[in-house]
């Protein structure tokens, strides 16, 4: 069409698509299209404005690597990952939280009872709990994708002192759904602000923190894999998560206990000298229809 104004370019984009284009593609793309338009209009965005844009969008690709994904990140700090997370979770089981930037594929499986602080300073945190359905039942065979920041507040991909794989592991439940484990207590931490994700932040007034938590992947045969966070109720982050990720299903309480409590069949068993936590975190997974 020659005459393309304002008004109808949308309607003339789509006009370009082909007959075979897969309908779900083509859903999505008159939607995004819509809405870019739209806004483009509203706001009645300048050419200045455009490539400042464009330039952002330029630095989050060069930012980006294997252990940086920069864009994760914008998704996260702009809502869009926990929208869809909330979009795509069901009430049946574990409500779903933003995956992050950080996750490493390949972490190593480790055993009930594992000892993830090792030398570490901070507190013992014990987490446990077991993986079911809807109705309680356990589910043999799942697993648990784990991982956290060191004390420091770092990830281990954003950490040259630390191992690969430090504070990450991999736990498959047995016959009465149970993991457990043992690591240092997480603390809050920042979201990187030295790259564009930061400068959005900054140009809002915006902090960067995150409340504790702990990272879990879950997955069955048979049911819907679960991408989820545990958050305890006394951080001072959790109603202001720069991500968004906090969902009240996923607040829980760290217990403390005397140190003669620690229970047998963990790595710490009989070495425990001081009082610890202990997070109690039933994780329930939906078959898949």
């Amino acid at each position: 069409m020659r005459t393309v104004t304002s008004e109808n370019i949308t309607s003339v984009f789509m006009s370009y698509f082909g007959p075979d284009t897969d309908p779900r593609l083509r859903e999505v793309m008159l939607a995004l299209a819509t809405h870019l338009h739209d806004f483009a209009r509203e706001v009645k965005l300048t050419h200045a404005e455009w490539q400042k844009g464009i330039e952002f969008l330029e630095w989050a690709g060069r930012i980006s690597d294997e252990e940086r994904h920069e864009f994760v990140l914008l998704s996260d700090v702009l809502g869009l990952s926990s929208l869809v997370d909330m979009v795509n979770s069901v009430p049946e089981g574990t409500s779903s939280s933003v995956l992050g930037p950080f996750h490493i594929s390949g972490a190593p499986a480790i055993p009930f009872g594992f000892d993830m602080k090792r030398d570490y300073e901070g507190e013992i945190l014990l987490a446990r709990g077991r993986v079911t359905d809807p109705q309680g039942n356990p589910i043999a065979g799942a697993t648990i994708d784990i991982w956290q920041t060191a004390p420091n507040g770092l990830y281990s991909s954003q950490d040259p002192d630390q191992d690969t794989y430090s504070f990450h592991g991999i736990q498959t439940t047995g016959a009465d759904g149970a993991y457990g484990f043992t690591t240092v207590k997480p603390v809050s931490y920042t979201v990187p602000t030295d790259g564009p994700v930061g400068q959005i932040l900054n140009a809002t007034g915006r902090h960067p923190w995150r409340p504790s938590h702990l990272h879990y992947i879950v997955k069955a045969e048979g049911y819907r894999p679960l991408v989820t966070e545990i958050f305890p109720d006394d951080d001072p982050y959790l109603d202001e998560d720069t991500v968004f990720g906090v969902r009240e299903d996923l607040v829980m309480t760290y217990v403390p206990h005397a140190a003669d409590t620690f229970p047998d069949g963990y790595m710490l068993s009989g070495k425990v000298n001081e009082t610890y936590l202990v997070a109690d975190i039933d994780l329930k997974l939906v078959p898949l229809a």
